[in-house]
């Protein structure tokens, strides 16, 4: 059946998991659509976490194929593989208690600034809009995270940020719920985009948005901006009214 949208009601109650299988095809339409590369991660209430499984794209990903696996990387619920690089979520989730959602992926424009060693500017409202954190570069390269000592130094290099760029390897961000990560990860890439656009053109101008205004949307904790993330589940149910029951 086709959810119609009320202002009372913007999107229909969701799972956990359709919120990852939602999220996961919601992304791969904003560029986080590297082959199977990627994972997202939420935090449950026993301390377990649900995740994206390996061998599934996310454009194709159902709730029904996410897995439950505990902070050792071990399959409790599901039956597909855990992704190849989720020690880095391990390592995350282990240090920090304040985040519940993470995302990874190899974005192109977010990847382009990370294989530069840049952090771009913020030239426009649109690329800061709504998401809000620090942004951090993890200026060196150990190996894949799929090796738990690297995946440890990932970390701790990010210093509490909030959404990172890995040098030489890809995109990690940080939320309190499938909104926010939703809110950052698109906001995250279109500053790359528009950032990369601009230095492609030739120019290199001071970013003009005003200083106040800027630390007023990176103080926002991702879930301020309602509707973005409720129009973008939307928007994959009429692609496929199957994803739920």
């Amino acid at each position: 059946m086709t959810f119609i949208p009320t202002a009372e009601k913007l999107m229909p109650e969701l799972t956990p998991r359709e919120e990852i299988a939602l999220l996961a095809r919601a992304l791969w339409r904003q560029g986080y659509n590297d082959h199977l590369a990627g994972h997202i991660t939420a935090l449950q209430p026993d301390g377990t976490l649900l995740c994206n499984p390996w061998l599934v794209r996310w454009d194709e990903l159902r709730p029904e194929q996410v897995i439950r696996i505990d902070l050792a990387g071990r399959v409790v619920e599901g039956d597909w593989p855990v992704p190849l690089g989720i020690p880095l979520h391990l390592a995350l989730h282990s240090a920090r208690t304040d985040v519940t959602w993470a995302v990874h992926n190899h974005p192109l424009y977010g990847t382009v600034w990370a294989d530069l060693g840049e952090i771009p500017p913020i030239y426009d409202q649109s690329s800061a809009l709504g998401g809000g954190g620090d942004l951090v570069l993890v200026n060196e390269y150990q190996g894949p995270v799929n090796d738990p000592t690297t995946a440890r130094g990932a970390i701790d290099a990010m210093h509490g940020g909030d959404l990172a760029l890995l040098a030489g390897h890809g995109v990690f961000v940080l939320g309190g719920s499938a909104r926010a990560i939703f809110q950052r990860a698109v906001a995250l890439e279109q500053r790359c985009q528009r950032a990369w656009h601009v230095r492609a053109a030739g120019g290199s101008p001071a970013p003009v948005l005003p200083a106040g205004f800027l630390n007023h949307l990176k103080n926002s904790d991702g879930d301020g901006f309602v509707g973005f993330w409720e129009s973008a589940v939307r928007a994959e149910l009429r692609s496929d009214p199957s994803l739920l029951p």
